[in-house]
């Protein structure tokens, strides 16, 4: 018998891998959440690359989903952050990027106005996505929840 070695995979491939199955089972984000006992938001996040996975949360998931050892290996990789790992084409995305180059400079003076001179954390930080019934068609609430962080003087 021969050795095969597993492929190289990156965190890009085992998303795909997670959708394809979660697909074929019929799950949602939310049921795989339940399981890892995280919020929906987060467990979605990390497992389109964008959150670490511990050992124990990789082996429910790879159970649930019947995953191979190469998508879990892979899913114990550091995660992918960043403006390189969104597809900035994709329409919920790009209207993303629209609300904030429309509202951002109101934002962020609201925040200093509240505040003081600071940023919201993007780390210590909580999601939160709401369906809202609307007479008028539904409407979609997000909810952006990250630590103040003032600017230090030294």
């Amino acid at each position: 018998m021969t050795f095969t070695p597993l492929p190289n995979l990156n965190r890009r491939d085992a998303a795909t891998a997670v959708l394809a199955a979660k697909r074929r089972l019929g799950l949602t984000w939310a049921a795989i959440a339940e399981r890892l006992e995280r919020s929906t938001e987060w467990t979605t996040s990390a497992l389109l690359g964008q959150q670490p996975l511990t050992e124990e949360q990789v082996k429910t998931v790879r159970a649930l989903l019947d995953l191979d050892e190469a998508v879990a290996e892979a899913l114990l990789l550091p995660p992918l952050r960043g403006a390189g790992a969104v597809d900035t084409s994709e329409p919920i995305v790009y209207r993303l990027q629209e609300a904030i180059q429309v509202y951002g400079t109101a934002i962020s003076e609201l925040i200093r106005e509240e505040f003081g001179d600071g940023i919201m954390s993007a780390i210590d930080f909580e999601l939160a996505l709401e369906r809202v019934p609307d007479p008028k068609g539904d409407r979609v609430k997000l909810t952006l929840n990250g630590k103040f962080l003032p600017y230090r003087v030294w």
